[in-house]
Protein backbone atom coordinates (compact mmCIF):
# COMPACT_ATOMS: atom_id res chain seq x y z
CA UNK A 1 0.00 0.00 0.00
CA UNK A 2 2.86 2.38 0.87
CA UNK A 3 4.53 1.48 -2.40
CA UNK A 4 1.35 2.38 -4.30
CA UNK A 5 1.09 5.74 -2.53
CA UNK A 6 4.75 6.46 -3.31
CA UNK A 7 4.27 5.50 -6.94
CA UNK A 8 1.17 7.70 -7.20
CA UNK A 9 2.99 10.66 -5.59
CA UNK A 10 5.95 10.18 -7.91
CA UNK A 11 3.63 10.13 -10.92
CA UNK A 12 1.88 13.36 -9.85
CA UNK A 13 5.18 15.11 -9.11
CA UNK A 14 6.57 14.07 -12.48
CA UNK A 15 3.50 15.36 -14.34
CA UNK A 16 3.49 18.68 -12.46
CA UNK A 17 7.20 19.18 -13.05
CA UNK A 18 6.94 18.27 -16.74
CA UNK A 19 4.01 20.52 -17.60
CA UNK A 20 5.21 23.47 -15.53
CA UNK A 21 8.68 23.14 -17.05
CA UNK A 22 7.18 23.19 -20.53
CA UNK A 23 4.95 26.16 -19.68
CA UNK A 24 7.52 28.44 -18.07
CA UNK A 25 10.65 27.08 -19.71
CA UNK A 26 10.61 29.72 -22.45
CA UNK A 27 10.37 32.52 -19.88
CA UNK A 28 13.22 30.97 -17.87
CA UNK A 29 15.29 30.96 -21.06
CA UNK A 30 14.46 34.64 -21.68
CA UNK A 31 15.41 35.52 -18.11
CA UNK A 32 18.72 33.74 -18.57
CA UNK A 33 19.48 35.39 -21.93
CA UNK A 34 18.61 38.79 -20.50
CA UNK A 35 20.74 38.21 -17.42
CA UNK A 36 23.71 37.24 -19.59
CA UNK A 37 23.35 40.39 -21.71
CA UNK A 38 22.99 42.62 -18.64
CA UNK A 39 26.03 41.15 -16.92
CA UNK A 40 28.28 41.15 -20.00
CA UNK A 41 27.44 44.68 -21.20
CA UNK A 42 28.93 47.85 -19.74
CA UNK A 43 26.19 50.20 -18.58
CA UNK A 44 28.12 53.26 -19.78
CA UNK A 45 27.92 51.98 -23.35
CA UNK A 46 24.24 51.10 -22.92
CA UNK A 47 23.39 54.55 -21.57
CA UNK A 48 25.34 56.24 -24.37
CA UNK A 49 27.54 58.19 -21.94
CA UNK A 50 30.56 57.65 -24.18
CA UNK A 51 28.73 59.49 -26.98
CA UNK A 52 28.27 62.71 -24.97
CA UNK A 53 30.82 65.46 -24.46
CA UNK A 54 31.15 67.03 -21.02
CA UNK A 55 29.37 70.40 -20.74
CA UNK A 56 31.48 73.52 -20.93
CA UNK A 57 32.02 75.93 -18.04
CA UNK A 58 31.04 79.60 -17.80
CA UNK A 59 33.60 82.35 -17.38
CA UNK A 60 33.61 84.35 -14.12
CA UNK A 61 33.35 87.77 -15.80
CA UNK A 62 30.11 87.36 -17.79
CA UNK A 63 27.90 90.46 -17.88
CA UNK A 64 24.68 89.02 -16.49
CA UNK A 65 21.29 90.51 -15.80
CA UNK A 66 19.59 89.67 -12.54
CA UNK A 67 17.29 86.62 -12.66
CA UNK A 68 14.68 88.91 -11.09
CA UNK A 69 14.22 90.54 -14.51
CA UNK A 70 13.24 87.20 -16.06
CA UNK A 71 11.04 86.32 -13.07
CA UNK A 72 9.20 89.62 -13.31
CA UNK A 73 8.54 89.06 -17.03
CA UNK A 74 7.33 85.53 -16.33
CA UNK A 75 5.02 86.68 -13.54
CA UNK A 76 3.63 89.25 -15.92
CA UNK A 77 2.29 86.46 -18.10
CA UNK A 78 0.13 85.31 -15.17
CA UNK A 79 1.14 81.64 -15.37
CA UNK A 80 3.38 81.19 -12.31
CA UNK A 81 1.97 79.44 -9.27
CA UNK A 82 5.32 78.93 -7.53
CA UNK A 83 9.01 78.97 -8.36
CA UNK A 84 11.04 75.74 -8.02
CA UNK A 85 14.50 76.79 -9.23
CA UNK A 86 16.72 78.90 -11.47
CA UNK A 87 19.79 77.61 -13.35
CA UNK A 88 22.51 79.46 -15.22
CA UNK A 89 23.59 77.45 -18.27
CA UNK A 90 24.91 78.00 -21.76
CA UNK A 91 23.10 77.30 -24.99
CA UNK A 92 25.45 77.50 -27.95
CA UNK A 93 27.94 79.62 -25.98
CA UNK A 94 25.28 82.10 -24.85
CA UNK A 95 24.41 82.36 -21.13
CA UNK A 96 20.81 81.41 -20.45
CA UNK A 97 18.64 81.17 -17.35
CA UNK A 98 16.42 78.14 -16.97
CA UNK A 99 13.52 79.11 -14.75
CA UNK A 100 11.69 76.09 -13.33
CA UNK A 101 8.22 76.77 -11.97
CA UNK A 102 4.75 75.35 -11.40
CA UNK A 103 2.17 76.73 -13.80
CA UNK A 104 -1.54 76.99 -13.09
CA UNK A 105 -3.41 74.75 -15.50
CA UNK A 106 -7.10 74.09 -14.99
CA UNK A 107 -7.72 72.93 -11.42
CA UNK A 108 -4.10 72.00 -10.77
CA UNK A 109 -0.49 72.80 -11.58
CA UNK A 110 2.10 71.43 -13.99
CA UNK A 111 5.90 71.63 -13.99
CA UNK A 112 7.24 74.01 -16.62
CA UNK A 113 10.59 75.53 -17.63
CA UNK A 114 11.13 78.94 -19.21
CA UNK A 115 14.33 80.00 -20.95
CA UNK A 116 15.58 83.57 -20.57
CA UNK A 117 18.58 85.38 -22.01
CA UNK A 118 20.91 85.74 -19.03
CA UNK A 119 22.59 88.81 -20.54
CA UNK A 120 19.35 90.82 -20.73
CA UNK A 121 16.80 88.91 -18.65
CA UNK A 122 14.42 88.78 -21.63
CA UNK A 123 12.35 85.65 -22.01
CA UNK A 124 13.19 83.62 -25.07
CA UNK A 125 11.25 80.95 -26.98
CA UNK A 126 11.93 77.23 -26.62
CA UNK A 127 14.73 75.73 -28.68
CA UNK A 128 13.83 75.42 -32.36
CA UNK A 129 14.85 72.87 -34.94
CA UNK A 130 18.06 74.53 -36.12
CA UNK A 131 19.19 75.24 -32.56
CA UNK A 132 18.44 71.66 -31.52
CA UNK A 133 20.53 70.30 -34.38
CA UNK A 134 23.41 72.63 -33.50
CA UNK A 135 23.20 71.62 -29.81
CA UNK A 136 23.11 67.92 -30.69
CA UNK A 137 26.11 68.26 -33.02
CA UNK A 138 28.09 70.10 -30.38
CA UNK A 139 27.35 67.71 -27.51
CA UNK A 140 27.55 64.50 -29.55
CA UNK A 141 31.00 62.94 -29.19
CA UNK A 142 30.73 60.77 -32.29
CA UNK A 143 31.58 61.74 -35.84
CA UNK A 144 28.58 61.33 -38.13
CA UNK A 145 26.23 63.51 -40.16
CA UNK A 146 22.65 64.17 -39.10
CA UNK A 147 20.31 61.72 -40.78
CA UNK A 148 16.90 63.06 -39.66
CA UNK A 149 15.21 65.35 -37.16
CA UNK A 150 11.82 64.74 -35.51
CA UNK A 151 9.72 66.90 -33.20
CA UNK A 152 8.35 64.85 -30.33
CA UNK A 153 5.22 65.63 -28.33
CA UNK A 154 2.99 63.65 -25.99
CA UNK A 155 1.00 62.61 -29.05
CA UNK A 156 3.82 60.64 -30.67
CA UNK A 157 5.74 59.40 -27.61
CA UNK A 158 4.07 56.45 -25.91
CA UNK A 159 5.05 54.03 -23.17
CA UNK A 160 7.17 51.98 -25.58
CA UNK A 161 9.13 54.88 -27.08
CA UNK A 162 12.83 54.97 -26.24
CA UNK A 163 12.39 58.57 -25.02
CA UNK A 164 9.47 57.72 -22.71
CA UNK A 165 9.06 59.49 -19.35
CA UNK A 166 11.32 62.40 -20.39
CA UNK A 167 10.67 66.16 -20.84
CA UNK A 168 8.46 67.08 -23.79
CA UNK A 169 8.31 68.60 -26.33
CA UNK A 170 11.73 67.55 -27.57
CA UNK A 171 13.78 67.22 -30.73
CA UNK A 172 15.09 63.81 -31.77
CA UNK A 173 18.27 64.28 -33.79
CA UNK A 174 19.30 60.99 -35.44
CA UNK A 175 22.86 60.54 -36.62
CA UNK A 176 24.12 58.27 -39.38
CA UNK A 177 26.34 56.62 -36.79
CA UNK A 178 27.55 53.03 -36.50
CA UNK A 179 25.75 52.68 -33.16
CA UNK A 180 22.47 54.07 -34.50
CA UNK A 181 22.70 57.03 -32.10
CA UNK A 182 19.85 59.48 -31.52
CA UNK A 183 20.30 62.61 -29.38
CA UNK A 184 17.25 64.03 -27.61
CA UNK A 185 17.05 67.77 -26.94
CA UNK A 186 14.03 69.00 -24.90
CA UNK A 187 12.84 72.30 -26.31
CA UNK A 188 12.52 73.88 -22.85
CA UNK A 189 15.96 72.76 -21.63
CA UNK A 190 18.25 73.34 -24.59
CA UNK A 191 20.63 70.45 -23.96
CA UNK A 192 21.00 66.78 -24.83
CA UNK A 193 19.40 64.80 -22.01
CA UNK A 194 19.59 61.33 -23.59
CA UNK A 195 21.54 59.54 -26.28
CA UNK A 196 20.01 56.23 -27.32
CA UNK A 197 21.92 53.66 -29.35
CA UNK A 198 21.43 50.11 -30.60
CA UNK A 199 22.91 48.59 -27.44
CA UNK A 200 20.36 50.43 -25.35
CA UNK A 201 17.54 49.26 -27.63
CA UNK A 202 18.59 45.62 -27.22
CA UNK A 203 18.91 46.18 -23.46
CA UNK A 204 15.48 47.79 -23.30
CA UNK A 205 13.83 44.93 -25.21
CA UNK A 206 15.45 42.28 -23.02
CA UNK A 207 14.56 44.32 -19.93
CA UNK A 208 10.90 44.27 -21.00
CA UNK A 209 11.07 40.47 -21.33
CA UNK A 210 12.88 40.26 -17.99
CA UNK A 211 10.32 42.31 -16.03
CA UNK A 212 7.38 40.99 -18.10
CA UNK A 213 5.98 44.53 -18.06
CA UNK A 214 4.91 44.83 -21.68
CA UNK A 215 3.42 48.29 -21.21
CA UNK A 216 5.99 50.49 -19.49
CA UNK A 217 8.95 48.12 -18.91
CA UNK A 218 9.73 49.08 -15.31
CA UNK A 219 6.87 47.71 -13.19
CA UNK A 220 8.25 44.87 -11.07
CA UNK A 221 4.91 44.43 -9.29
CA UNK A 222 2.83 43.39 -12.28
CA UNK A 223 0.60 40.32 -12.04
CA UNK A 224 2.29 38.41 -14.88
CA UNK A 225 5.73 38.55 -13.26
CA UNK A 226 4.31 37.60 -9.86
CA UNK A 227 2.45 34.63 -11.35
CA UNK A 228 5.49 33.31 -13.20
CA UNK A 229 7.65 33.76 -10.11
CA UNK A 230 5.26 31.61 -8.09
CA UNK A 231 5.08 29.01 -10.87
CA UNK A 232 8.87 28.97 -11.07
CA UNK A 233 9.05 28.26 -7.34
CA UNK A 234 6.50 25.45 -7.70
CA UNK A 235 8.52 24.00 -10.59
CA UNK A 236 11.72 23.96 -8.52
CA UNK A 237 9.96 22.43 -5.53
CA UNK A 238 8.34 19.75 -7.70
CA UNK A 239 11.81 18.95 -9.07
CA UNK A 240 13.18 18.53 -5.54
CA UNK A 241 10.20 16.36 -4.65
CA UNK A 242 10.70 14.22 -7.75
CA UNK A 243 14.39 13.82 -6.96
CA UNK A 244 13.60 12.69 -3.43
CA UNK A 245 10.97 10.22 -4.61
CA UNK A 246 13.14 8.68 -7.31
CA UNK A 247 16.54 8.74 -5.59
CA UNK A 248 17.86 5.16 -5.14
CA UNK A 249 19.28 6.00 -1.71
CA UNK A 250 15.95 7.40 -0.53
CA UNK A 251 14.09 4.40 -1.91
CA UNK A 252 16.48 1.97 -0.18
CA UNK A 253 16.00 3.72 3.15
CA UNK A 254 12.24 3.73 2.66
CA UNK A 255 12.24 0.05 1.77
CA UNK A 256 14.37 -0.72 4.84
CA UNK A 257 11.92 1.11 7.12
CA UNK A 258 8.98 -0.77 5.57
CA UNK A 259 10.70 -4.14 6.06
CA UNK A 260 11.57 -3.31 9.64
CA UNK A 261 8.01 -2.24 10.32
CA UNK A 262 6.76 -5.48 8.77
Amino acid sequence: MARQRSSSLTYRARRIHRFLGLFIGIQFLLWTVGGLYFSWTRLDSVHGDHLLRAPGALGPDLPLASPAVALAALRGQGRVDSLTGVELVTILDRPVYRVHYLAREGDGTARRTQLADAATGALRPPVGRDEAVAIARREFAGHAPVRSVEYLTAGNVGTHHEYRAQPLPAWAVRFAHEEGATAYVPAELGRVVRVRNDRWRVFDFLWMLHTMDYQGRDDFNNLVLRSFSVLGLVTVLSGFTLFALTSPAVRRRRAARVSQAG
